[in-house]
């Protein structure tokens, strides 16, 4: 049964879920920073997947990647899975602008986190479930929205 890391459940917001993936907000306002986490137990690693779910990871990896590259409207876009502190398998998907306050290193422990506010997170997440809602070519990466 999945069961979401605790320390993922602290630092960040429920949005949505995809086919396989939990669509997850980081509660830092400084950067635009999504997580998708398969709502598998046990997994660590992209590989321990069966390859028809590492091919749907990908599909919904860059289907968010395309969207919040669009709105808002990114220098880069960083994505990684690194997990030395969350063995859950998570993939980050971060905004990065040339001008942010961690540019051009990593956002990790940088700077202390800035939460969002109740009308922010709830803007951020409306926005982005609406645009994925809108933006899906296929059923195979439908988002269902959850409360943010």
């Amino acid at each position: 049964m999945f069961e979401l890391h605790p320390r993922l459940a602290q630092d960040t917001l429920a949005i949505g879920d995809f086919p396989l993936c939990r669509l997850l907000l980081m509660n830092d306002a400084s950067y635009p920073w999504f997580i998708l986490v398969p709502r598998r137990f046990g997994i660590r690693e992209i590989f321990e997947l069966p390859q028809r779910e590492q091919q749907q990871l990908l599909r919904e990896s860059s289907q968010l990647s395309l969207v919040v590259s669009r709105i808002f409207q990114a220098d880069k876009l960083n994505i990684a899975a690194l997990g030395n502190v969350v063995p859950q398998l998570h993939l980050h998907h971060i905004v990065r602008y040339q001008n942010d306050q961690a540019w051009p290193g990593p956002v990790w422990g940088r700077f202390p986190a800035q939460p969002y506010t109740e009308r922010a997170r709830q803007d951020t997440c409306a926005g982005l479930i609406s645009h994925l809602t809108d933006f899906t070519p296929d059923q195979s990466c439908a988002i269902v929205p959850r409360v943010c």
